[in-house]
């Protein structure tokens, strides 16, 4: 009677201990750290993040809300080691709050701390470039510029040498 017993508690016991291994190895992985806005635009940024060395990620989720809106854009990743994301299709001018998490085999972290960040009005954005930045639309311009002063400079050396030669048949 007691072999049954005893089988039986042993092998409650055994899952026990199987389900508290399993959950301590999904509540150490830790949320990410140092969550960073970076190349914020009228309407996209890039946030960044690190994690703990060790930890068993493989994959990360990002949720991005307007702040004091409900709606809640996903975007998850896996197999990857990547540590930035791209958001884009943001409102000019708009607050977002933004969270990542780690994701491992065996569940998530925690959400990282929340970063608050505004998106810049398209004229803020003119207005804070500084006088040595260039941006590609003016070194478009520029090379348009100099393809034209080529052309002007092409044709008048032609007709120079054309009138030197005119020059010297005469």
């Amino acid at each position: 009677m007691w072999g049954i017993k005893g089988s039986c508690a042993a092998r409650l016991l055994l899952f026990l201990a199987y389900i508290s291994v399993s959950s301590v190895n999904a509540d150490s992985l830790s949320a990410p750290l140092n969550v960073t806005i970076k190349a914020l635009e009228g309407n996209s940024a890039i946030v960044t993040w690190d994690i703990l060395e060790g930890d068993p990620a493989i994959g990360f989720a990002i949720t991005q809300q307007k702040k004091d809106v409900r709606m809640l854009r996903f975007i998850q990743e896996v197999n990857t080691t990547t540590r930035s994301c791209a958001l884009w299709d943001l409102e000019e001018d708009t607050e977002y709050i933004v969270h990542v998490q780690s994701i491992s085999m065996s569940g998530t972290s925690p959400l990282s701390e929340p970063v608050l960040f505004r998106t810049p009005k398209e004229s803020e954005k003119l207005a804070s470039k500084s006088p040595d930045e260039v941006t590609m639309e003016e070194v478009g311009q520029a090379a348009q510029l100099r393809a034209g002063e080529l052309i002007i400079i092409v044709v008048v050396l032609v007709m120079w040498a054309g009138n030197r030669a005119m020059a010297r048949l005469s």
